[in-house]
């Protein structure tokens, strides 16, 4: 591939990216109008015939490793596993 057809690609990139968030926005705002119906109905879960929405809140616990850190740190070197991630970046 040429600079300038990895230019062109780059910026097709980025260019869905931006589409990509703008969509993600406009499905982040339908999804609150629900809610927000929802809650006016005081229901966690609703049937329009075609879907069912569900909302409700729930708990998860997980442990404080910031704080495990610094109380005991020789236990959490213990127990921390290293991992290896890949990043991909168009700046």
């Amino acid at each position: 591939m040429s600079v300038n057809e990895l230019t062109t690609t780059a910026r097709e990139y980025r260019e869905l990216q931006a589409q990509i968030k703008a969509l993600e926005e406009m499905a982040d705002a339908l999804k609150q109008q629900m809610i927000k119906e929802m809650d006016a109905r005081q229901v966690e879960e609703l049937n329009t015939g075609e879907y069912t929405i569900h909302w409700s809140i729930y708990e998860s616990k997980r442990l404080d490793t910031a704080k495990l850190k610094s109380e005991l740190p020789d236990i959490a070197a213990r127990f921390t596993k290293a991992t290896t991630s890949t990043r991909f970046q168009v700046a």
